[in-house]
C-alpha cells in the first residue's frame, strides 16, 4: 500500500490518506476511500451530533 492523495467533497482540498488509515479501513472492513478530509469528517460528525449512538 502507498499513501493516496485524495480530494474532499466537501470543501475541495486535497488529504492525504496514510498507509495507516488505510489499514485501519481495511481491517474495519471498510471497502470505500474517504470522501471528506478530517477536518470535514469532524465538522460533519459534530454537525450530526451522537443521534442514535449510545454512550455508556
Amino acid at each position: 500500500m502507498e499513501e493516496k492523495t485524495l480530494v474532499c467533497k466537501d470543501c475541495g482540498k486535497k488529504f492525504v490518506w496514510t498507509v495507516g488509515e488505510q489499514e485501519f479501513y481495511k481491517e474495519k472492513g471498510f471497502e470505500n476511500e474517504p470522501q471528506r478530509c478530517p477536518d470535514c469528517r469532524k465538522a460533519k460528525k459534530q454537525q450530526r451530533g451522537n443521534f442514535g449512538r449510545k454512550k455508556f
